[in-house]
């Protein structure tokens, strides 16, 4: 049984972080109705690195479309609201109250609903600005740790507009257990901004233990003395030692006696100072060796490794095609693997039970199941 079966869900969202929202849900098995305008989500046709927006996160839903400033098109919001167990929406503050589907006015129609907004701000001198993945990562500080000094890089994915979503799912299904004892349901709001804050949190606890401020992580000092990117002879490859017998290991497995019987390198402290000592050795011995021998090795001894890979080399990764990656055919008839929610329930992981719609698609069926309830 999927775990929220018999739970409705009522999207109106584009872009990444409300989509996103909804499919978390319906990938754990509610059923998602996403809304769309009469020209469907303006993200289905978005260009660049927007394209893969759309085909990422609206599988598992249906999609009907409903002129929400006429008086039909109202009429069939509010009775699906009144069967609704969710509704999510992203849309600008203020927007969706001049419609008549702010919190307020929804929960008339139906207390019990959960009512989740995705925002780029909480409650707070901001709360009325307009924001995005990137603003939120720009001035929540994470762009300035991810390039070098001078040089703030936002992440290479849409990390805030996914984060967020998941603290909004946790944030449903918490109102959901809840009004199990109360009949009632809740706002629930999920924000970028402060999801930012909360991803370098660490970085703001380094600056207090230790009185400095945390530097960006290009120039950071590593915890560990090896902990870095090296070269190999066809590649690259990232290696970690953090653990006093993960350097034995490391040790034993290149034949670095002398590391292995050195007082001075027996504890992860001593090795630090002992990093310009290290890191070169390292570095010659890896870089003599091919990706897939290097991997070997590390592998054998149980060691942390990762070779260096694009987005696209995850299709052919062995471990993802054991059943991380779910099939399905976009409403321009391309078919598409595309990552599975990362998670399984009692060994089971989380399938496809529908491919993301075509506009509208589902609009006649989801109307004429509201006629017969």
């Amino acid at each position: 049984m999927a775990h929220l079966e018999g739970v409705r869900v009522l999207e109106f969202s584009h872009m990444v972080m409300g989509p996103t929202v909804g499919m978390i849900l319906a990938d754990l098995g509610a059923e998602v109705i996403k809304v769309e305008p009469s020209g469907g989500d303006k993200t289905r046709t978005l260009p660049g690195s927007g394209a893969g927006y759309f085909a990422m996160y609206n599988r598992n839903k249906r999609s009907v479309v409903l002129d929400l400033k006429s008086p039909e098109g109202m009429g069939a919001v509010r009775e699906l609201l009144k069967r609704s167990d969710v509704m999510v929406e992203n849309f600008r503050g203020g927007a969706l109250d001049k419609l008549g589907l702010g919190y307020e006015d929804v929960k008339a129609i139906n207390p019990g609903i959960v009512y989740q907004s995705c925002k780029g701000f909480l409650s707070g001198p901001y709360e009325n600005r307009t924001a995005l993945d990137e603003v939120a990562q720009m001035m929540g500080g994470l762009a300035y740790m991810t390039g070098p000094s001078g040089r703030p890089l936002r992440a290479g994915a849409s990390v805030i507009d996914v984060t967020g979503a998941m603290f909004g799912v946790i944030g449903i299904l918490s109102a959901l257990l809840a009004r199990k004892d109360t009949g009632q349901g809740a706002e629930v709001r999920a924000s970028l901004f402060e999801t930012t804050a909360f991803l370098v949190g660490q970085h703001i606890a380094q600056g207090a233990v230790t009185g400095t401020p945390a530097p960006p992580m290009p120039e950071r000092i590593s915890a560990w003395a090896v902990y870095d990117v090296f070269n190999t002879a066809d590649g690259h490859m990232f290696v970690g030692v953090v653990s006093d017998s993960q350097w034995k290991a490391l040790c034993g497995a290149f034949g670095l006696d002398d590391w292995a019987g050195d007082p001075d390198m027996a504890d992860n402290r001593g090795r630090v100072t002992r990093r310009e000592v290290i890191m070169p050795r390292l570095r010659g011995i890896f870089g003599a060796l091919s990706t897939e021998a290097l991997s070997a090795r590390l592998e054998e001894v149980g060691l942390p490794f990762a070779p260096i890979r694009k987005p696209d080399d995850l299709l052919d990764d062995p471990q993802l095609a054991a059943g991380g990656l779910l099939e399905m055919d976009l409403p321009d008839g391309k078919r598409v693997r595309l990552p599975a929610l990362p998670l399984e329930i009692d060994g089971a992981r989380l399938g496809l039970r529908a491919s993301p719609p075509s506009v509208g698609a589902d609009t006649a069926d989801v109307l004429a199941e509201l006629e017969r309830d």
